[in-house]
């Protein structure tokens, strides 16, 4: 039995796989939810990042919620750490904060904005400003952490945050997503506004990988947990297509050793209704959370799809996903 916690744009849903179909069990009801995290040392404790509204925690599975009281209001990413379990909130304008303490105290990692890059950083429909869009701590070295700046780059710590390198050789600048392999030390991906990359020195250096599609503004990203050469993404041709309300010109793609990008249809309506915003690799099975609320599912490895069927109160959105299983 598979759980997923949805953020929805108003609140965090969970999901949860019972005989074939998904229940839907609306657990939080708050304006601008836009990201969520889930301990992995303790899948019943579940962070919300609200976009006006800071970090809102819960330790039962979403029964009951507390306001963490972060700092800064303007929340845009989180993350928990499997290696030690810091709690990690990215916010706009461009700041993060680290908890060590599961959110009831915060500390600002200030030694980010001290890039000399940072004058440069510009969210381009509000170029005045730039956000911590992606915050992905490695699951092997604690002191290891990825930042990805929208717009302004892809940032790295090997001291918990204290110090910084600027943005990497190789990646994009318009950081979307990161993920580290759970298995494979060392092995990193990121989807971008201009396409994918992928570091295996633990993201002190990527490669480009565009090879093989025909759309390179990515969104989400996941790995294979068992084959770190096996990942996915979703792309589309461009921002105003992806968030519009019209065809997203979109598809999932999955990239393999010793092959280019292959985009994956079996199942799949063509044109897809929404962008896939959210990608979950299972063991075997991947998960695409859509902008509409779809969720649809592929038990081979995206090979084959099928919508799941939602029983419950049907999400509006689902903007981004986090497994209970880690």
């Amino acid at each position: 039995m598979a759980r997923l916690y949805a953020a929805t744009g108003d609140g965090i849903a969970a999901l949860t796989e019972r005989d074939g179909e998904w229940a839907v069990d609306r657990l939080l009801r708050e304006p601008e939810v836009g990201c969520v995290a889930v301990d992995p040392a303790d899948p019943a404790t579940v962070y919300a990042g609200l976009r006006e509204g800071g970090v809102r925690r819960s330790t039962d599975g979403g029964g009951r919620w507390v306001d963490c009281r972060l700092p800064d209001a303007g929340v845009y990413s989180l993350a928990v750490s499997p290696a030690d379990g810091a709690v990690y909130a990215g916010t706009e304008p461009s700041r993060l904060f680290r908890s060590d303490d599961r959110g009831d105290t915060w500390r600002a990692l200030d030694g980010l904005l001290e890039l000399p890059s940072r004058p440069t950083w510009r969210f381009p429909p509000r170029p005045w400003t730039s956000h911590v869009r992606w915050i992905a701590p490695s699951p092997h070295e604690a002191d290891v952490i990825l930042v990805g700046i929208e717009l302004g780059g892809l940032m790295r710590s090997t001291d918990g945050g204290e110090t910084w390198e600027d943005h990497r050789p190789g990646a994009q600048r318009d950081v979307h997503s990161l993920a580290w392999h759970p298995r494979a030390e060392g092995r990193a991906y990121e989807a971008g506004g201009g396409g994918a990359a992928w570091s295996e020195d633990g993201g002190a250096t990527w490669n480009p990988a565009d090879d093989g599609r025909d759309r390179n503004y990515t969104w989400a990203v996941a790995v294979d947990p068992g084959d770190p050469d096996r990942w996915y993404v979703s792309a589309s041709t461009g921002p105003f297509q992806a968030h519009g309300d019209g065809d997203p010109r979109a598809h999932i793609y999955r990239r393999q050793a010793g092959e280019a990008w292959q985009p994956l249809a079996g199942g799949l309506p063509d044109p897809l209704p929404a962008m896939p915003y959210a990608l979950v690799a299972l063991d075997g099975r991947l998960i695409a959370g859509l902008r509409n609320g779809d969720l649809w599912q592929s038990g081979d490895r995206g090979e084959s799809w099928r919508r799941c069927m939602l029983a419950g109160e049907p999400p509006a959105q689902l903007l981004a996903l986090a497994a209970a299983d880690g």
